[in-house]
């Protein structure tokens, strides 16, 4: 499969808040904890700041993410450890069960690398033991879970959430 990885653009915004919908609603379906509705300034910030990212299938977008190197509410302690942090992987329903997470590692392993950072983490809400078997196959280890302390400045589905944890240790 031929594919390209590129910063998203203002461009693609509304594609982003649909993949966002397909995959709360896909959580719905699966009685899991659901994504809020985000912020658009935040995704629009995110996208002034080369933090989203998607991927091009045969020019089409098949799924969107944002990474960040700094996220002290979920990781806590372990931030000041030096990482790429991903975050809401969203994917066009067209191009679901095409394990693209396997190509967003190594993409993220690379741009880690060029970043001088010595992790790709990320984290899932809930004990979601099928996502957990997921990341693993990807290569990441599965920490465990962790009750957060203060979820004041994350979006809403992490509000006394217990989160999953993901790392890639380079």
């Amino acid at each position: 499969m031929e594919l390209q990885i590129r910063n998203s653009t203002l461009g693609d915004i509304d594609s982003i808040f649909k993949f966002y919908k397909f995959a709360t609603d896909f959580q719905k379906a699966k009685s899991m904890i659901s994504w809020p509705e985000f912020d658009r300034k935040l995704i629009e910030q995110e996208l002034k700041e080369h933090r989203q990212w998607k991927m091009i299938v045969g020019g089409d977008i098949a799924c969107v993410w944002a990474t960040t190197f700094d996220d002290p509410d979920i990781w806590e302690e372990r931030n000041n450890d030096s990482a790429v942090y991903i975050h809401r992987i969203a994917t066009n329903p067209d191009f679901r069960g095409k394990n693209l997470v396997r190509y967003i590692v190594h993409w993220a392993i690379e741009y880690a690398i060029a970043n001088h950072k010595k992790f790709v983490r990320l984290d899932t809400v809930g004990e979601n033991k099928g996502l957990i078997e997921h990341y693993t196959r990807c290569g990441f280890e599965f920490l465990g879970l962790k009750k957060l302390r203060d979820t004041s400045g994350l979006p809403a589905h992490y509000d006394k959430a217990t989160v999953s944890l993901f790392e890639l240790k380079l």
